[in-house]
């Protein structure tokens, strides 16, 4: 299933791109030295961690936001839990220790595993949810002032597990669900059996496994200052730590978003990735030379625009009779049919069903021409379609194009005189195809757009974003009714929520160049099936975010911007990089720079935002400092 199809009337294929916007950094920056610093040091276990783990903790935020309310927490080094509160007139921070977590201890059983970064989320302005990191979880009662009232102690014990101490997890949310109850969304590592875990100390490769737990507690909490077991509602099992997780009200439903999907414990575990011979590195051998390049086979088609008309060619066949090709033309879609006895092994006919094209064309003057070239071996199906909208760019010939599950993504040949090279280069692949020899140099040419011209590194710009997949659990743990056959939708996350930003689940997905502003709908019935609509558009926001190599967050605030935190360090400070939403049809679009570390804030930690009557305050809490940039947007 595909949730994330844009729409076209939001997309600007015209867009060129970025222009400095100047923030005073003296007027908008506040820097306030940190007394209680916290730290992003945490002891492992014997084994090592995971990628999916170092992953995970690289992109941890550190910093707790309650919505809209001018008030944040993290843990300190000492495991000191901070309140600092931003309420005051002036939002100059104010920072109170309000409660202090047990000192770890290092237990024989407790080497075995990993601890956690500490964690906490807000339930409301004045309770909040903390990990500890080892397997404890404490409620707090924040008052206006003063020190946290405990309002309970809960451990998270494994039971399939060896080993007798509680288990390490970090909390991503929680959610009141009604007057009586609210569930909170766990995340752990699975070690699995003692043979597994010792197969991970010598195998770095070992497939590591993440379990993720709604743990109930009833309201009012009960007052204990003894460790009580989490009441378990239900667990899954994924193979990454969610990247978000939350409940929506409207359905009775929990999406989790993470690299893989999360199943129920009693189905198999996906089978692992076995790489196909294409991609296995060969072993050099003597006067071997394995650095030849060699070029993928050529795209189904080439194609080409100009203000009022789209050229498409297909290669087909020099032999295939005209009588043999079937073309029909709609407003909205286009059917291209082949059928011949001279099909070459590994060269696919086309064979478009109705498929959507980018925008409407006008049938009445659109025609196809089929030339044999009878001296080459492929001739040319060329399709001349005119637009209904004049002027108006196709950034693709199919509107499924680069989607997924789509068609393949071919990039426009700018310069309509290599439009044809595309039977060149067919013949090319598909002789040394049969003769064995190198397939370099086939000259196909691939164009791109404009703001792209002669600096898009394909490898960089693939890497852009996260994969993710989204999984929906039900209330007790069970699958929804409506998502039986329906399949877990997967797209390329650019960007989530900057947490405190309010309630809600938007995210921002990779659309070739761009980023597109999706957010889930809410249902009119508890069954109804969950819907994204595309809401903003963030044009060349991937392409731009290639270029950013020390990024530790990305977050959106709505459709007002899209922020890259860079991570900084001890002796040089990162930047936040702000992109502006544009309107429909602007070929220009803001973008702002500002410093959060001047050298001595350390590297950026945690980051999150709140609603002031001036505008949204960003919060950055570094290691040395906590940094406030008032009235951003």
């Amino acid at each position: 299933m595909s949730s994330f199809t844009p729409n076209h009337a939001l997309l600007n294929p015209k867009f060129e791109g970025y222009k400095l916007e100047v923030i005073s950094q003296e007027d908008a920056v506040t820097r306030v030295g940190l007394e209680y610093r916290p730290t992003q040091v945490a002891n492992s276990g014997r084994s090592p961690l995971s990628f999916k783990e170092v992953q995970s903790r690289i992109t941890h935020n550190h910093l707790a936001m309650a919505n809209d309310n001018g008030r944040c927490l993290y843990i300190d080094s000492e495991h000191r839990v901070i309140l600092v509160d931003l309420t005051n007139d002036s939002h100059t921070p104010s920072f109170t220790v309000v409660y202090e977590l047990p000192a770890p201890i290092n237990a024989p059983a407790a080497v075995q595993v990993h601890r956690e970064y500490p964690s906490a989320v807000f339930l409301d302005a004045r309770t909040a949810f903390v990990a500890d990191g080892q397997g404890a979880l404490y409620i707090l009662g924040l008052p206006a002032e003063g020190v946290a009232t405990t309002l309970g102690c809960f451990e998270l014990s494994d039971n399939t597990q060896t080993h007798s101490a509680p288990t390490p997890f970090r909390i991503h949310s929680v959610a009141k669900l009604s007057d009586s109850a609210a569930i909170a969304l766990l995340s752990s590592r699975f070690y699995g059996d003692p043979e597994a875990a010792a197969r991970t100390q010598s195998m770095a490769s070992h497939t590591s496994e993440f379990d993720v737990w709604a743990a109930r507690f009833s309201l009012p909490f009960p007052s204990q200052n003894e460790l009580a077991p989490i009441d378990i509602l239900w667990r899954r099992r994924g193979q990454d730590v969610p990247i978000f997780t939350e409940y929506d009200n409207s359905r009775k439903c929990y999406l989790l978003a993470g690299s893989s999907v999360y199943r129920e414990l009693n189905q198999p575990a996906p089978p692992s990735y076995e790489p196909s011979p294409d991609e296995m590195a060969p072993i050099p051998r003597l006067d071997e030379k394995l650095d030849v390049e060699t070029l993928p086979r050529p795209p189904p088609y080439s194609w080409t625009q100009t203000s009022d008309s789209v050229t498409v060619a297909f290669p087909l066949p020099a032999t295939t009779p005209t009588s043999s090709i079937k073309v029909t033309f709609s407003q909205k879609t286009l059917t291209v049919h082949v059928q011949t006895t001279s099909h070459v092994e590994d060269v696919p006919l086309p064979r478009y069903s109705a498929q959507q094209l980018w925008d409407g064309i006008q049938t009445s003057t659109s025609f196809w021409t089929w030339d044999r070239e009878g001296e080459h071996s492929f001739g040319l199906l060329t399709l001349h379609l005119d637009k209904q909208r004049e002027d108006t760019r196709w950034m693709h010939v199919f509107a499924s194009a680069g989607t997924p599950g789509g068609e393949e993504e071919v990039p426009e040949t700018l310069d309509p005189s290599e439009l044809y090279l595309i039977r060149e280069s067919l013949e090319k692949y598909t002789a040394a195809l049969q003769s064995g020899e190198d397939m370099s140099g086939l000259g196909l040419g691939r164009g791109v757009p404009a703001l792209a011209q002669g600096e898009m590194d394909e490898e960089v710009d693939s890497s852009v974003g996260r994969v993710a997949f989204l999984t929906w659990v039900g209330e007790d743990g069970g699958i929804p009714v409506w998502s039986s056959g329906f399949g877990d939708s997967g797209c390329n996350i650019l960007s989530i929520d900057l947490p405190g930003s309010g309630p809600g689940a938007s995210i921002i997905v990779k659309n070739g160049l761009d980023g597109t502003l999706f957010a889930l709908d809410e249902a009119y019935t508890v069954g109804s099936l969950p819907t994204w609509t595309h809401s903003a558009t963030f044009s060349a926001l991937a392409f731009v975010l290639a270029s950013k190599r020390d990024t530790r967050f990305t977050y959106h605030v709505s459709s007002k911007a899209a922020l890259a935190f860079e991570n900084g360090s001890r002796d040089r400070g990162g930047n936040v990089y702000i992109y502006r939403g544009g309107r429909p049809g602007q070929i220009w679009a803001n973008q702002s720079v500002l410093k959060v570390g001047d050298g001595s804030a350390g590297s950026l930690l945690g980051v999150g935002t709140f609603k002031t009557a001036q505008g949204h305050m960003i919060v950055c809490l570094c290691e040395n400092e906590l940094v406030v940039m008032h009235n951003i947007f």
